[in-house]
């Protein structure tokens, strides 16, 4: 899904400022199923203001400039679901770990047992994190999301903690 896509989306769940959207994808539901950055999500935001498919109202703040906040117009609830209902793009899993992994050969023991680790950590994080949010008051398609997220963490966990002796023994190969 396209950033564009993905803002409205967050936004038929309420009004949000920028910052409350960037961190839905940094924390939120969609921590492990998209990423955006402020570059993208601003000028998404603009663009989808100018097509009139958000609205933007300005908050004034104590001590800071005003805010902007964003809401899903009908016309954006509209393009929303059109969106949805198109053909979904195939799923893409890049990983700089996978990538690494697939050098194992040529490294030393101690730096694949250290990616690996590595790895289990931040995928034990990740779980940790869904299991949180998972106890909290969320919809049941926002669990149905949060357990597909932890299915797939603890996958990666446990495919890891399978194959780390025959992991392991690669890099070693590459130390002799």
């Amino acid at each position: 899904m396209d950033v564009r896509t993905i803002c409205l989306g967050i936004l038929t769940r309420g009004s949000a400022t920028g910052y409350e959207i960037k961190k839905t994808f940094e924390e939120g539901s969609l921590q492990h199923f998209a990423e955006a950055s402020f570059g993208s999500i601003y000028p998404a935001l603009s663009r989808l203001t100018e097509e009139a498919l958000v609205s933007v109202r300005e908050e004034s703040q104590e001590k800071r400039p005003d805010r902007k906040v964003y809401s899903i117009t009908p016309a954006g609830r509209s393009a929303f679901l059109a969106a949805l209902m198109k053909p979904l793009p195939e799923d893409r899993h890049r990983s700089p770990f996978a990538f690494a992994m697939l050098f194992s050969d040529l490294l030393p023991q101690a730096r694949v047992r250290a990616l690996v680790d590595g790895y289990i950590e931040q995928a034990e994080k990740k779980l940790a994190q869904l299991q949180q949010s998972a106890g909290g008051q969320i919809l049941p398609n926002e669990r149905f999301a949060a357990e597909f997220g932890h299915a797939m963490y603890q996958s990666i966990v446990d495919f890891l903690r399978t194959r780390r002796a025959e992991i392991e023994q690669q890099g070693l190969q590459a130390a002799e």
